[in-house]
Order: structure tokens, then C-alpha cells, then sequence
């Protein structure tokens, strides 16, 4: 009896790495297209003329030529990239084109009316003169936000434990949490300045009320939906309150723990704004205040990136955290 196998092709991938016929080595086909765009879109900047002469045009086309190059030399050289890497060949092919769409149409064309819409160059001038401030406002914005964020969440998860498992705390403190928790943390500006001796003390207070609200909830929802099934095992293995509570209902719950944790860090953005605008002197929400007040609206456009940036960075950190805490999910077991 012969056994008949046929290999199956696997479906062409876009932008995949493929062989040279030339030189025998892996040619990084995605990123040698992105390379291109990239040295495209320096050349682009260089030929064609803009409205009003800025002064980092120049240095922005050579960023895009180094950027380009090396793009590119990755691309060539003779070994294979990481996966993650060639992942992102879309990311690195879109990011100059719309680079160029922003200059043609701010400076070279001015489709986009100045100074409301900056060219891209403006944008780097505000980073290559203006970053010290740039930092001390992401500095002062992270002094504010880090102590804030940590209390609320550290005070929403004791509270949703206690809530989740306990009736009597249940029966008293779910009905406030209910009443007070949906209003917005914002609402509370005026009496948070009124009571609190600094802006900066009234700001971490707000910043801990508007994250500790979500975490509250989803922790008490996750610990009061573990299945009783959970806590009848351990009982009969001899665990008491205390065990059940650290070692069955808090690992059970902690994916919705992580849920309320991504949602209070979002609310603690919205809030860490709107404070420093309103009072503290420091931070980007005050540098943003600060830029619409003299009409540089090129210094608004940086501090959002930059804004942007530092978000999803923190996000990304905690999605890290998360992924550690709960590697369980993914069928990891860690001793």
C-alpha cells in the first residue's frame, strides 16, 4: 500500500522574504521598497521648492536618506530578518508617503493653510530648538501621572477585592461606587482645588478617582464571578478564607483586573490633560496651553506626537505586564 503525500503551498505573503537569484542570499523585498520610498521621499523634499524657505528642510531630507539607507541595507544584507521586523514593511513603506502628502500639501502647495496646518519641517525645528522644554513637560507630566495612577488603581483593586467578596462590604460600598463612580472626574475640579492644599495634590487626586472607578468594578466583577467550584476544591484541600482569597479569587479575576487597569490608565490621560491646563504649570497639557496662547500651532503639533508617543508607550508597558502576569492564558507554565 502506497501512502500518496502532496506537499501544500503555502499562500504567497506580501512583502515576504525571497531568494536572490544574483548573489544566494535572502533579499528583504519589502523593506527594499520601503528603503526606496524613504530615499524617494528625501529627493522629494530636496527638488521640489516650497512657498517659504524653512530652515530644516534640509536636515528632514537627510533624515530621510539615512533612514532610507539603512532600510535598505537591511534589506540586502545576507541574513534573515526577525519576523517582527518584516512585519512591519506596510508600516515602514506608508510612513514617507505620507510624509510627502503632509509636504505637498502645507509648504510646496498650500492646499493646507499656514500656520494652522505646519509643514513637517516646522514640526522638527520645534524638536531640534525646543526640546528641553519638551522633556521637562514630559517629565512633569509623568511625576504627575505615575503617583496618581498607582494610588487610584492600588485603592480600586483593595476596594473591588473587598466588594467582590465580602457581602457586607458589598451591600455598603457597591451602591456609592455606583453613584459616584460614573460621574466624571473632571466634575470634581473645583472642590478638588478647594480642598487640597496644592493643584499638583488636587491633580493626583483626580487622576487616582478616575482610575480607580474602573479597576473597582471590573474587580469586583471578576472576583465575584470565579465558578464555586474553584473555592470547594480548595476547601477540601484545607484552604482557608485568606488562602481563598490570594491564591483562588484574585488569580481568577486578574484578567478583568487588567481590563479595568488599561481603562483607568485611558481615563487618567483625559484627566492628567485637563488638570495641567487648568492648573498645574508643567507638563503637556501646560506646554499645549502655552503654544495655542502664542499661536504656535507647529509646537502643538510636536507635543501631540509626543503626547501620542508617550501613551502608547505606556500601554505598550503595560500590555508587557499583562502578558507576564497572565502567561498562564497562552499555556505557559512558569515555576
Amino acid at each position: 500500500m502506497t501512502a500518496i503525500t502532496q506537499a501544500t503551498p503555502l499562500p504567497a505573503q506580501p512583502f515576504a522574504v525571497r531568494g536572490s537569484a544574483l548573489s544566494g542570499w535572502p533579499i528583504w523585498r519589502g523593506g527594499l521598497i520601503a528603503g526606496l520610498l524613504w530615499i524617494g521621499a528625501a529627493a522629494f523634499g530636496r527638488a521640489l521648492p516650497g512657498i517659504t524657505a524653512l530652515p530644516r528642510t534640509g536636515l528632514l531630507s537627510a533624515i530621510e536618506l539615512t533612514v532610507g539607507l539603512v532600510i535598505a541595507a537591511l534589506a540586502l544584507a545576507p541574513w534573515h530578518r526577525p519576523a517582527r521586523l518584516t512585519h512591519t514593511a506596510r508600516w515602514l513603506a506608508a510612513l514617507p508617503i505620507g510624509l510627502v502628502i503632509w509636504q505637498y500639501a502645507t509648504n510646496k502647495t498650500g492646499i493646507l493653510p499656514l500656520p494652522f496646518f505646519p509643514a513637517p519641517e516646522q514640526v522638527l525645528e520645534v524638536y531640534t530648538d525646543d526640546w528641553a522644554k519638551l522633556l521637562d513637560s514630559v517629565v512633569g507630566s509623568l511625576v504627575l501621572l505615575v503617583p496618581g495612577y498607582v494610588l487610584g488603581a492600588g485603592f480600586g483593586f483593595a476596594l473591588g477585592v473587598a466588594i467582590g467578596w465580602s457581602r457586607a462590604v458589598h451591600y455598603w460600598a457597591h451602591p456609592i461606587l455606583r453613584f459616584v463612580g460614573p460621574l466624571p472626574a473632571t466634575a470634581w475640579l473645583p472642590i478638588a482645588f478647594f480642598c487640597f492644599p496644592s493643584t499638583r495634590s488636587a491633580s493626583t487626586f483626580l487622576i487616582a478617582l478616575a482610575s480607580g472607578f474602573p479597576v473597582a468594578v471590573l474587580t469586583s466583577s471578576g472576583v465575584s464571578g470565579v465558578a464555586r467550584a474553584y473555592y470547594d476544591i480548595a476547601r477540601n484541600l484545607g484552604a482557608d478564607p485568606h488562602f481563598l482569597v490570594r491564591k483562588v479569587a484574585i488569580p481568577a479575576a486578574l484578567p478583568s483586573v487588567f481590563v479595568g487597569l488599561f481603562m483607568g490608565l485611558g481615563a487618567s490621560f483625559a484627566v492628567l490633560i485637563v488638570a495641567e491646563m487648568m492648573g498645574v504649570k508643567a507638563g503637556l497639557g501646560f506646554y499645549l496651553q502655552w503654544a495655542q496662547g502664542w499661536a504656535a500651532y507647529a509646537n502643538i503639533y510636536a507635543a501631540l506626537i509626543v503626547m501620542a508617543i508617550l501613551f502608547s508607550g505606556l500601554i505598550g508597558l503595560l500590555f508587557v505586564v499583562r502578558d507576564h502576569v497572565l502567561a498562564w492564558q497562552k499555556g505557559i507554565v512558569r515555576w
